[in-house]
């Protein structure tokens, strides 16, 4: 792996805002001759730290209108739990990230819907019936400032 320098730093802060760019204008961006730019952004992808490119979507665009952050604590802090609860959470469309994290609950979720009324479908019929949901605890989002996730 390479070591990160200000130069693969500056090439993956470009990339973060725009991995669609072109390798000349990422190379002008940085400062690099073409090639070696192009080097250095597959040295960057063979050593995984890109691990890949993706499209910024539009909730709104999509139907989606209802976006809410789940904490999900659970009834049994065993393995075998986790594991039920987390093939559950990635076979649900619903969930977009999911995290174990520290702390008095085991799980945030990112959840997107279309509206209220799928919501409550997702959190009645999906959620609820996961083995081992001891607590649910919903936080709607009301706005983004800020959002940098691709």
């Amino acid at each position: 792996m390479p070591a990160i320098d200000q130069t693969y730093e500056h090439i993956l802060r470009v990339l973060s805002e725009d991995g669609r760019i072109s390798n000349l204008a990422l190379a002008e961006r940085v400062g690099l001759s073409p090639s070696a730019c192009l080097r250095r952004v597959q040295e960057l992808e063979r050593a995984g730290v890109i691990q890949g490119y993706r499209a910024v979507l539009n909730p709104a665009a999509m139907g989606i209108g209802f976006v809410a952050y789940m904490g999900v604590g659970l009834n049994e802090h065993s393995k075998a739990a986790q594991e039920g609860f987390e093939r559950g959470v990635v076979a649900a469309p619903e969930v977009t990230e999911c995290h174990n994290i520290t702390g008095t609950i085991e799980y945030l979720m990112r959840v997107e819907c279309r509206d209220l009324a799928s919501y409550k479908v997702f959190h009645t019929d999906v959620l609820g019936q996961l083995p081992h949901v001891q607590s649910i605890t919903t936080y709607v989002v009301m706005g983004s400032p800020k959002d940098t996730r691709a």
